[in-house]
């Protein structure tokens, strides 16, 4: 039986666009349709002795499909070639596989009746048209342009394979290209980060502000520990997310504690939502760089969420007075560039981001994310 098997599984060589058992099936199919279309048609035009010829005409259907597997055994080394390759072998190939099945028809229902191959005899040796030769020909043809139609529909279903399988590699590589899209966005986060905290340190250190600068370290080392212990392209709890951005504000606090307070309002149904990780990171440094860091007067920081029309909302506030003293300008661009990007890498069009315009009561970022029945 595993040998039976060997022999019909198409060659390990090269891609297999469609499965043996769907050929197999398609064999039978073709076959078994013959079977029953010459039966209707002998009962039709009645002719004698169909029971007797019943056994006679399996036999034939089961010589036909075993050809017809031979016939597809030889097509598949084929497989990767251009159509019209393909098209000519299944021509050329065609040729003895009919002849191959009318002369089973001859044995079968000539050579093992006697009295039909007496029959046939006086056709042979009569020489006309209608001898031997014509009637072997005419049944070779017939099943020929069958054989014809079975491999059409072979090489139609390869390209259908063919059609699928670009299909699903396409899909794979856009999904590729947005995880590569995503992490470069995440990773485009950390360095800048990095940079303004070394910074921070640095005038820590300058000031002989030992204490400090060590409370500073043991938070930056907790907030990279946290911020890169999963893949960067997953999403996390909202409560997750703002125990990262806590520790990164009490890194700035130890800077800013003169004049930097934070504050968060986020509903306790909130707080498993799912958001993508670091995603409010640029808002609260834009809110650092371009608002506390440009004014001498207090600056409040507030991080709030909440459920909008089948969106979360999560806001990012600060009271930095507008000027040259304070307030954002323009230079917050690269921080909202990045968020905007990663929204859209990651929802499509069904996330945004909004900036309210600058005024005397601060500065405020809203990201609305769909809900988790609303993405796809």
């Amino acid at each position: 039986m595993t040998m039976a098997l060997s022999l019909l599984r198409p060659s390990a060589n090269g891609p297999k666009p469609v499965s043996p058992l769907t050929i197999l099936a398609t064999i039978f199919g073709f076959w078994l349709f013959y079977a029953i279309l010459v039966t209707l048609r002998a009962h039709l035009i009645d002719f004698p002795g169909q029971d007797e010829m019943a056994w006679r005409r399996a036999l034939v259907t089961a010589a036909g499909m075993i050809i017809t597997v031979a016939l597809w055994r030889a097509m598949v080394p084929f497989d990767r070639k251009p159509l019209w390759v393909r098209i000519v072998l299944a021509a050329v190939l065609a040729v003895p596989a009919a002849y191959a099945i009318a002369w089973v028809n001859y044995y079968v229902f000539y050579q093992m009746d006697q009295n039909m191959l007496a029959d046939l005899k006086e056709m042979r040796d009569s020489g006309g048209p209608d001898g031997f030769a014509a009637q072997l020909l005419e049944m070779a043809m017939s099943r020929y342009f069958f054989l014809i139609a079975w491999c059409g529909m072979y090489i139609a279903l390869g390209y259908a394979g063919d059609v699928q399988r670009a299909e699903r590699q396409a899909a794979e590589f856009g999904r590729a290209a947005q995880l590569a899209e995503l992490r470069a966005l995440r990773y485009q986060v950390n360095p800048h980060f990095l940079f303004n905290a070394l910074n921070s340190l640095s005038a820590l250190v300058m000031a002989d502000r030992k204490a400090q600068a060590e409370t500073f370290i043991m938070n930056l080392a907790s907030f990279y520990r946290a911020s890169l212990a999963g893949d960067v392209t997953d999403d996390v709890p909202l409560r997750d997310e703002l125990a990262i951005q806590r520790l990164y504000l009490d890194i700035e606090g130890t800077r800013f504690s003169d004049r930097l307070t934070t504050t968060f309002d986020i509903p306790d149904a909130l707080q498993d939502r799912m958001v993508p990780g670091m995603i409010l990171q640029p808002l609260i440094e834009n809110a650092i760089k371009h608002g506390v860091s440009r004014t001498s007067a207090p600056v409040t920081i507030s991080v709030q969420a909440r459920s909008r029309d089948g969106f979360l909302a999560l806001s990012v506030c600060d009271t930095a007075p507008p000027g040259k003293a304070g307030g954002h300008g323009g230079g917050a661009g690269i921080g909202l560039a990045n968020v905007r990007d990663r929204l859209m890498a990651r929802y499509g069009g069904r996330a945004s981001i909004a900036v309210s315009p600058e005024s005397a009561s601060g500065y405020c970022v809203t990201l609305l994310l769909p809900e988790p029945n609303d993405e796809q």
